[in-house]
């Protein structure tokens, strides 16, 4: 019996013509290689499995080759492509750093570039996995990469760049290799099966494609152990079972689920993922996938960016004329925070299904209208107050009575949120001076009546019921309305706060009160600082702190706003000034002696202990300053 071969070596490429998914490189290495225009060090850089150290080999071969084809490709025919077809090739030196990764290494390989080639024009060294050197092998690297040879080539790959030293860098010609796409990888596979005359599915050959995410190595050797498993015949369900993949149909009958507002069957087809072994993340990247796919494929621009085979591509088509893009970019929004915190929740299962459940009420609860008056877009509630979905009800909640308004209130949404969650945001009363209010109330003109079908606001529903005086309702804001009307309240309420006077005896109760919150802290060098300070009051809202010396009024314009604003809130009073000063007088009352310089501390030591200038004078020893 034959020794077998995977197909990740029986296939590889043997020139650039057959490089998959990477012609901006094939096609600027043969430029160079024809317009004699070839750098002396290359550095090909990607992730794993797109043909890096494959490029490298043909490069060399094609470098040498005596025979180059007018395309820039190698003949395969010529004593120099034969040698290295084979593996005796005496001018092609592989060198792999992540064994080989120490200083003696790299000295071998320079001590080996100072000979010229026997046969050939020139000497490739391919050094693969370049990062895994040491600094120190890099260091010895460096001149010979800079100013190499006439005959000596280097070529250098890694997957990892940004662990390359920049000189070695700046010394390479950079070629960044990008992933293989989907269509590229099922267009080699399928080749592949018919050279190899293996029966395979398009769809099936789309999920080995995206299951190995754009490396060849990894999606033909995944090829070999299909069809091990399936004898030579590639279905989409023998694929599935075997990568143990999530299939789009769960999908799919999930949406209509959904759509359907059909909680129990969505919450069954969660419980039939479960049943083969799938988890509850694998479930929401999968469902999250699918609405981004949805989303793609309800505009033709962007439609080539769902990589799936055509047949599900039409499906995706379809199913997206059914929802609408303000749904799906919630529900995204909605699975995207149930994802983050799906490692925090205890009970995993009952984490997803509560975005299950949510995602089925999802277009009823929250739409996205705009008002055709403003052109905001402002959020709507589709339920009245106190009601529940009927299917969500008789299924699984057992509705809570709605707790009764006080009569001559209005209910609030906070009376309303023990039935149901509402996403609404509710206008704020606005503040009324008793003294300027009418004695009349103010009638307004109600609003159009709405068809039986619009929803009911819970300021209507609490002004129809009986005993109580009917009132238009209040207009809804959106959130930035909301916040600006919300902050204006506030600002009033402040305002009328009474503000406190300002004394001398009060400034400095609170003086001592500030200095205190930083004893509490320990902090005694700012404690002593502030209580050195001087503090007057010179204007009705005119604070000033006087320093004793120049680095305590530097510490002090450091800490004036935090000062400011502590006497601004204590005083309630936002129109205080805070002002610093320096008592000129006293700026050297707390200056010491200037300290003596090395030299006279020496001096002064000798005269106290003469001793120390008879030792110095035996050991002849001599001062260094």
């Amino acid at each position: 019996m034959e020794n077998f071969i995977v197909s990740a070596r029986k296939y590889r490429p043997q020139n650039f013509s057959t490089v998959v998914g990477q012609s901006h490189i094939t096609t600027t290495l043969k430029n160079a290689i024809r317009n004699n225009q070839l750098a002396h060090a290359f550095l090909f850089c990607g992730p794993r499995g797109v043909g890096k150290t494959t490029c490298a080999r043909i490069l060399a071969k094609t470098i040498n080759c005596e025979n180059l084809q007018p395309d820039g490709e190698a003949c395969n025919q010529c004593h120099s492509c034969t040698s290295f077809n084979e593996g005796s090739s005496f001018n092609i030196h592989e060198l792999d750093a992540a064994s080989n990764n120490s200083v003696d290494d790299i000295r071998t390989l320079v001590e080996q570039v100072r000979f010229a080639p026997q046969a050939g024009k020139y000497k490739i060294y391919i050094i693969d996995e370049v990062h895994m050197l040491s600094s120190s092998a890099f260091n010895a690297f460096l001149k010979t990469l800079e100013e190499p040879p006439s005959y000596a080539i280097f070529i250098l790959a890694t997957t990892e760049k940004h662990k390359i030293l920049p000189t070695i860098l700046s010394r390479c010609q950079i070629f960044d290799f990008k992933r293989i796409t989907i269509q590229d990888t099922v267009d080699h596979l399928q080749e592949i099966c018919q050279k190899e005359h293996i029966q395979a599915e398009s769809d099936a050959l789309h999920l080995v494609a995206q299951k190995t995410d754009g490396c060849m190595r990894d999606s033909l050797s995944t090829l070999d152990k299909i069809v091990s498993f399936t004898g030579g015949y590639l279905t989409y369900q023998n694929t599935l079972e075997h990568l143990n993949i999530l299939d789009y149909d769960y999908f799919f009958k999930v949406m209509e689920a959904v759509l359907q507002q059909d909680v129990a069957t969505a919450l069954l087809i969660f419980d039939e993922v479960l049943q083969k072994g799938f988890e509850g993340d694998n479930f929401l990247n999968g469902w999250a996938e699918f609405l981004r796919n949805l989303l793609m494929s309800k505009e033709e621009k962007v439609l080539h960016l769902v990589e799936v085979s055509g047949n599900l591509k039409d499906r995706y088509k379809q199913m997206s004329g059914k929802v609408s893009p303000s749904y799906l970019i919630t529900a995204l929004h909605l699975l995207n925070e149930t994802e983050i915190n799906y490692r925090m929740a205890r009970n995993k299962r009952l984490h997803v299904e509560m975005a299950l459940i949510k995602l089925c009420f999802l277009q009823q609860a929250v739409t996205l209208v705009s008002d055709d008056q403003t052109g905001e877009v402002v959020k709507k509630k589709l339920v009245a107050d106190g009601a529940v979905p009927q299917k969500l009800r008789s299924s699984f909640i057992q509705a809570a009575p709605a707790p009764k308004a006080m009569a001559g209130q209005p209910a609030t949404t906070g009376s309303i949120a023990t039935n149901e969650a509402r996403l609404t945001i509710e206008t704020p009363p606005p503040a009324v001076n008793q003294q300027q209010a009418p004695a009349q109330p103010v009638q307004r003109q109600a609003p159009p009546v709405q068809p039986t079908t619009a929803p009911v606001t819970s300021a209507t529903a609490t002004a129809n019921r009986p005993g109580q005086q009917t009132t238009a309702p209040q207009p809804k804001l959106t959130g930035l309305a909301a916040m600006k009307e919300a902050l204006a309240a506030r600002q009033q309420v402040q305002t009328v706060q009474e503000v406190i006077p300002i004394t001398l005896g009060a400034l400095s109760v609170y003086w001592d009160e500030f200095i205190d919150t930083f004893r509490q802290a320990n902090k005694m060098t700012v404690v002593s600082n502030l209580q050195l300070a001087t503090i007057n009051l010179t204007g009705p809202e005119e604070i000033n702190i006087v320093s004793r010396n120049i680095v305590q009024f530097r510490f002090m314009e450091e800490e004036k706003l935090a000062i400011s604003a502590f006497f601004k809130e204590k005083f309630r009073n936002p129109a205080i000034v805070l002002t610093l000063g320096l008592d000129e007088t006293q700026q050297t009352v707390d200056i010491g002696p200037a300290p003596l310089s090395s030299r006279e501390q020496f001096q002064k030591m000798t005269e106290k202990y003469p001793l120390i200038k008879e030792l110095k004078d035996k050991l002849n020893m001599e001062l260094d300053f």
